[in-house]
């Protein structure tokens, strides 16, 4: 028993740098009430889910001993650390034990690449099948999916899981070149390409015949460093916007890099990692993933990088002043995204109101929207109200006062 805590306490440290295990919404069911848990909607991940609830699982590694020495990573092969593996059945019974005691809800499961790839994937897999199969689990588990693993391994797991994720980390093949020289793009990019494909052929297959498996109900993720290399916002939302388009990819995390090692091609290892970057990169996602954006109009030559002052949907609005202002009563509900300060709820409400009767400028903050940006770039039955002109400097200069009044009221 004591051994099996030391190596948890090893193998659960090292997995706190990947971020990619958030809750999916999957329901997967308890099965004539035979076996034990239930993958709730609301998700299994250390984070509050919508309704207010915290929720948890066991975050850990298979193993630590890997035989890649990709710079950026605490576990690479030339890295002096104390290496444990757990074997299938221990990562089974913990998974249970865990559970039973009320720990944990689920699991998420990876692994630093022992042996090789093939064998670190087969680990893996015996793995959740013990837990689904011998034991009953039906409870939320997370894989990550191995670099040039066989692709027939990942398949036969993705029946057993209900997200899959392979981790690019870096957003070119030249970043990989320089800190991860062992992996490759194609080696990366080419079972999430299956996945993508088999997660659409399921569906249409469970059309057809409702007894058929489901195959990553949850969906494929993956995790991008931040900061590890010179690659700019633009190269890494491009890549997610490419992830998206080509591989029915649920969601891009980011990672802002945590200097854990000191390598003569990364950062100082006394520089703060970049959370703002990592912060803005996460808002331009939820815009391409919610509200109709695309990452070319986020960013592009003339701006590669996100302004760390005012958010991506703010800075877009400025750069795009030419649009504005929009009439709130006319405009679709795709244009109602698109204003700062307007979201999905507020847009749908502004759409039924003014089936009734028209919006009007008092009645948009009942609605819910954040009139203090909102009101540069709107008209509510022709009349503006920004009472300045539409003028980017002038709304920069206004809105900058704004975060620095709020921020001392706060303090």
């Amino acid at each position: 028993m004591e051994k099996t805590i030391e190596k948890l306490k090893v193998l659960a440290d090292a997995a706190k740098y990947d971020v990619s295990c958030a809750s999916s919404g999957v329901n997967r069911s308890n099965k004539n009430k035979k076996g034990l848990g239930n993958a709730s909607a609301a998700g299994i991940c250390h984070t509050w889910t919508s309704d207010g609830r915290c929720v948890s699982l066991l975050k850990i590694l298979m193993s630590n001993d890997c035989i890649y020495d990709c710079a950026y990573c605490i576990n690479r092969v030339s890295n002096d650390v104390k290496r444990e593996s757990f074997t299938p059945e221990e990562i089974a019974r913990l998974t249970i034990e865990f559970y039973r005691r009320n720990y944990i809800e689920g699991l998420f499961l990876s692994s630093a690449v022992f042996k090789n790839p093939d064998n670190t994937m087969e680990q893996i897999y015996k793995a959740v099948e013990l837990i689904r199969n011998k034991y009953g689990f039906n409870g939320y588990i997370h894989v990550k999916a191995i670099p040039n693993a066989e692709i027939s391994i990942i398949r036969k797991t993705g029946f057993l899981v209900d997200r899959l994720s392979m981790n690019i980390e870096l957003p070119t093949q030249s970043g990989l070149k320089l800190l991860a020289p062992q992996k490759s793009m194609k080696s990366l990019l080419e079972p999430m390409g299956d996945i993508g494909k088999r997660i659409i052929y399921n569906k249409e297959e469970k059309k057809k015949f409702k007894n058929s498996g489901d195959f990553v109900p949850g969906g494929q993720s993956t995790q991008m460093i931040v900061g590890a290399t010179k690659d700019t916002d633009l190269s890494l939302l491009s890549a997610s916007q490419k992830l998206y388009d080509n591989f029915n990819l649920k969601r891009v995390y980011y990672s802002a890099y945590i200097p854990v090692v000191d390598k003569p091609n990364l950062p100082s290892i006394y520089s703060a990692p970049p959370l703002q970057r990592e912060h803005r990169l996460y808002q331009a996602d939820w815009l391409m993933r919610f509200y109709y954006f695309r990452s070319e109009e986020l960013l592009d030559s003339a701006n590669q990088n996100f302004d760390l002052e005012f958010d991506p949907k703010i800075c877009w609005a400025m750069r795009n002043i030419h649009e504005f202002p929009k009439e709130v009563n006319r405009i679709s509900y795709e244009e109602l995204l698109r204003i700062p300060g307007i979201g999905p709820v507020s847009a749908r409400r502004i759409i039924r109101q003014r089936r009734l009767a028209p919006v009007t400028y008092d009645g948009l903050k009942k609605i819910g929207v954040v009139l203090k940006r909102a009101k540069f770039f709107i008209l509510c039955s022709g009349k503006y109200h920004g009472g300045i002109n539409i003028d980017p400097d002038l709304i920069r200069y206004k809105l900058g006062d704004m975060e620095k009044s709020r921020q001392l009221s706060f303090w």
